[in-house]
């Protein structure tokens, strides 16, 4: 047999999954959850429960409580209590917790998992793969947007009181969606998570709580439609957030209206998949795997819709059964299993009737010849054809893994085709015609368009929908204006009439420092950093550093021309830092925060030796943690723009990192202006050639230790110590250098401006003017990040 025919033949073997983790955890808390209110658990005020089961053997999980009126109006009270202490903290502390609820997350994420596996039905490669990850990013990333909250929403202040309603589809990921920017921007959240899938919601509680979440910022009712309804009715809750089917939603908008709730909805879907005649087949039918049989097609934003040009649709058609005989249903724990278990069997017979009522109004049904499971919710994957616009499979969403097909002729049909449902959640065009996508894309009335892709969600993008599948949209910054109202309009329940938020120091986990002992003598000479290893300089000559009283606290090499050229070689060679993803600059970036709070103490204890002042070395350490989170948050929200040229184009105004840039740090503040000046360069996709303070370089020599333990690459950050004129006029001169900051003298400016003329590169000088580097206005934001990115614009015209 040849190796062809193997691959032709070869049946996976079974991969199972254990669900070992996600049993403990229930036996442990004796299968039985009441809510979560307050930061404690209690039992259902009307004594009544429900329970929940496995949908791939219909098996019981665990015994949950049904949340009364009684139980709502605890939570709203909790959330309403919490809020002023919850919106007094400043957007730095709120950073704090999202950051440690994302840790938390990353630490439990396979328990996380296979809960969410064996609680919805969904195969385990996809929770693990796909929605645990997505629910750390979001945290993660909503962690920046609470850092930059001030900054970015001048005059905003959160909603207040925030009840949140979670569909049964993606359980812990649709909490992910809202609960993250709630709390970012302020809020405090009542959430009701499905009947059907409540468990990974009550971990998430667990894990706040362990993450130090003041009690009743976040509070968990569970119960089924009575409990939602509740929420929705409660007088004292400032906004209702929810995802589910568009008739509940047209319920909860009647219910509000009136209220001066806030309200955001996101509702049902038909999106159509628009495939054109010069389509890439083999790429078309993965997207459809990944559109329509993806979460057993339980998604709102499924591709459910096939429109093939005539040309390709028979061929299509083929290939797309060819395609469905090589899936697999069944174990959901079973990491080669494609398809898992409808939810309940309440949604499997939906799911029946709907198909069948699609074969008596004429539509060609085809499924896989194989069966699926017995035991447990299953359904295989289902093609329509011979489907009329106007046929219920065409425009009822099914929300199970049934597709229709339909064809169309013209670009033109094709977008009326699209547009014929009263939906408008997402879509997407297969072409290989830009001209052609970019076109059509536009016309198409629905939320997100992706273009050669399908099902494509992250933090940074905001997604929502048109008509029917509701308004307002979650993720993204377009997200965050959901939760935030102006300060002004903010008066009664519970917050004060136009309330000033107090800003607070947050707290580090430790009580505050009343000074330390002082640095024992320091018996070693701190070396240069190049490439991501300690290097002694070139010159073999070092140069004392000395505190208060001109004593002697320690020696850091002396830099020259050679140890110029090294680090700028070493810089060169990390590139690639620009080109990763602007999400793991961020994450990087944490990890520093993180490894220098741990070490506070030690760096507060350094600095006082160097200045003198201990109390001000207190407030630089915490200056600089704070910096680092600023910096974080921008790494993967500092965008670009799409530029309204008077043309038929899009026109795309990118945001690039400049490459290698030389920076001469300020003297005045050793640890804080290190990080302040090098940090924004290295957010951005930069790499650096850093010249420390040439008064008190020790505190950036002990940083390169933070460094090393967070994952920065070697050649990202290179530090050269020594006399900062001799050495900036080293780097302003060399040509593989791309931009020069210069924190220093008038004199040493001038220097700089002028040397840079060799290779034009960029420069960015203070002209001797000191700035406030503890005043985020000065030393911190926009500027940083103007002038560590350069700007490219791309033109893509449009239109046949």
């Amino acid at each position: 047999m040849s190796i062809a025919e193997i691959f032709e033949t070869m049946e996976y073997g079974p991969a199972p999954e254990s669900a070992s983790p996600a049993v403990a955890w229930l036996e442990e808390r004796v299968r039985t959850f009441g809510h979560f209110i307050a930061g404690e658990w209690r039992d259902p005020r009307g004594g009544e429960w429900f329970e929940t089961s496995n949908p791939a053997d219909n098996r019981p999980l665990a015994r949950l409580a049904q949340g009364s009126v009684e139980d709502v109006d605890d939570a709203v009270r909790a959330a309403r209590e919490a809020l002023p202490a919850w919106q007094a903290l400043d957007g730095h502390a709120r950073a704090r917790y999202l950051y440690a609820i994302a840790r938390h997350i990353q630490r439990h994420s396979r328990l996380f998992a296979v809960l969410e596996t064996v609680d919805n039905g969904k195969p385990i490669r996809e929770s693990r793969d796909i929605d645990i990850p997505l629910v750390a990013r979001h945290f993660y990333h909503h962690a920046g947007w609470a850092q930059l909250m001030d900054a970015e929403f001048p005059g905003a202040t959160g909603v207040g009181v925030v009840g949140q309603i979670i569909p049964w589809n993606f359980p812990l990921l649709m909490l992910a969606w809202k609960v993250a920017p709630a709390l970012a921007m302020g809020n405090t959240v009542v959430l009701k998570p499905a009947e059907f899938t409540s468990l990974t919601a009550l971990l998430f509680a667990e894990v706040c709580r362990d993450a130090g979440l003041p009690p009743g910022v976040l509070n968990v009712v569970t119960g089924d439609g009575r409990t939602g309804a509740a929420l929705v009715a409660h007088d004292d809750v400032d906004k209702i957030a929810f995802t589910g089917s568009t008739d509940v939603g047209r319920i909860i908008r009647v219910a509000t209206a009136g209220t001066g709730k806030k309200l955001s909805l996101e509702l049902g879907g038909k999106s159509p998949f628009l495939v054109f005649d010069d389509a890439d087949l083999d790429s078309v039918v993965e997207g459809v795997v990944d559109a329509i049989w993806f979460n057993q097609g339980q998604v709102c934003c499924a591709g459910s819709r096939i429109l093939a040009q005539e040309g390709i649709a028979e061929k299509l058609t083929a290939r797309l059964r060819e395609r469905m005989e090589t899936l697999r249903v069944g174990n959901p724990l079973d990491k080669s299993v494609d398809i898992g278990a409808i939810v309940a069997p309440v949604q499997l017979d939906r799911i029946r009737e709907l198909v069948e009522q699609g074969r008596q109004e004429g539509a060609s049904l085809w499924q896989p010849s194989w069966s699926c499971p017995t035991e447990g919710c299953f359904f295989p994957p289902t093609l329509f054809t011979d489907v009329q616009p106007s046929s219920t499979v065409a425009q009822v969403e099914i929300f199970g893994p049934v597709v229709v097909l339909m064809t169309f002729r013209t670009p033109a049909e094709a977008v009326e085709l699209a547009n014929n449902t009263p939906y408008g959640l997402a879509s997407s065009v297969w072409t290989e015609n830009i001209n052609l996508a970019l076109d059509v894309a536009p016309r198409i009335k629905a939320g997100t368009v992706w273009i050669n892709s399908t099902n494509l969600f992250d933090a940074a993008a905001g997604f929502g929908g048109y008509r029917e599948s509701g308004f307002g949209r979650e993720g993204g910054r377009e997200g965050l204006w959901e939760y935030i109202k102006p300060r002004w309009e903010v008066a009664g329940k519970g917050n004060g009439a136009r309330r000033e938020v107090v800003k607070t120091k947050p707290s580090r986990g430790e009580k505050a420092r009343n000074g330390g002992p002082s640095l024992p003598p320091i018996d070693r000479t701190a070396k240069l950093y190049i490439g991501g290893k300690q290097a002694r300089p070139d010159s073999g000559y070092s140069m004392p550093v000395y505190g208060p009283g001109d004593r002697l606290v320690g020696d850091v090499g002396l830099g020259n021309r050679k140890d110029v050229r090294n680090a700028v070689e070493a810089a060169h060679k990390a590139r690639g830092w620009g080109a990763g993803t602007a999400h793991n600059r961020a994450q990087v970036l944490y990890y520093m925060a993180e490894n220098l709070g741990a070490r506070a103490d030690e760096f507060a204890r350094r600095i006082a030796a160097l200045t003198g002042d201990e109390a001000g070395a207190e407030r630089e350490v915490e200056a600089s943690i704070r910096r680092l989170y600023t910096y974080a948050a921008w790494a993967d929200k500092y965008d670009g723009l799409v530029h309204a040229t008077p043309l038929r184009n899009v026109t795309i105004a990118m945001n690039e990192p400049v490459g290698v840039i030389g920076v001469a740090c300020p003297d005045a503040f050793p640890l804080l202006g290190f990080i302040s000046t090098v940090m924004p360069a290295v957010a951005t996709g930069n790499s650096v050639v850093a010249i420390p303070s040439e008064r008190w370089p020790l505190a950036a020599t002990d940083f390169y230790q933070v460094l090393d333990t967070s994952d920065l690459p070697g050649g990202v950050v290179n530090i050269v110590t020594g006399k900062r004129d001799e050495l900036s006029e080293t780097l302003a001169s060399h040509d593989d250098v791309e931009a020069m900051w210069y924190f220093g003298t008038a004199e040493g400016s001038a220097m700089v401006e002028r040397l840079s003329a060799g290779n034009m590169k960029r420069t960015w000088v203070g002209y001797g003017r000191d700035r406030d580097w503890l005043d985020a206005e000065q030393g911190e934001g926009r500027e940083f990040l103007r002038q560590a990115t350069q700007v490219k614009n791309v033109w893509v015209p449009y239109g046949e």
